[in-house]
């Protein structure tokens, strides 16, 4: 049982937003965040989770240590270790993080960049953008053909 207590301590550490909370302006804590209300703004959790509920909807850029979205988010993401878009997520906008989670039926327009050092990144990104908007992320769609593919490969152009 002494395993048991631990997660319970960790339960008692999240701060809890209900469905019929709105927020407008900015978020920051220093505990995990439940959200299954409105915000509208930024949210800072550098180094702490979040959650969105799946009545949870946010028009904002996130900064969370892992994010894991249930609801709808009109922003960008950077989850310092993980991202987790569940099957009822919307997500229009970036994701800059380590690690990706993409359950089928979820939908996303944006794209990805995956970081292998995100404490080097988010600082240079705060840096270099007063304004607290994320900086652009790209993504490749269609790679390059390899450079070294021998002049004898069969051609599929006509």
């Amino acid at each position: 049982m002494e395993g048991y207590r631990p997660n319970e301590q960790n339960r008692s550490d999240v701060a809890h937003i209900g469905r019929s909370v709105i927020i407008k302006g900015e978020l920051s804590g220093s505990e995990d965040l439940y959200l299954d209300g409105e915000v509208e703004g930024n949210i800072e959790l550098r180094d702490h989770n979040l959650t969105l509920g799946p009545n949870g909807r946010i028009r904002a850029n996130v900064n969370a240590k892992e994010i894991i979205i249930h609801g709808k988010v009109d922003g960008n993401l950077i989850g310092s270790e993980r991202v987790e878009l569940k099957k009822s997520a919307v997500l229009v906008g970036d994701i800059a993080t380590q690690r990706i989670v993409i359950e089928d039926g979820a939908y996303f327009k944006g794209g990805i960049d995956i970081q292998k050092d995100t404490t080097q990144r988010r600082d240079q990104a705060a840096a270099a953008s007063p304004t607290g908007t994320s900086t652009p992320v790209t993504s490749v769609v269609n790679p390059p053909a390899p450079a070294n593919v021998p002049a004898s490969a069969p051609s599929f152009t006509k």
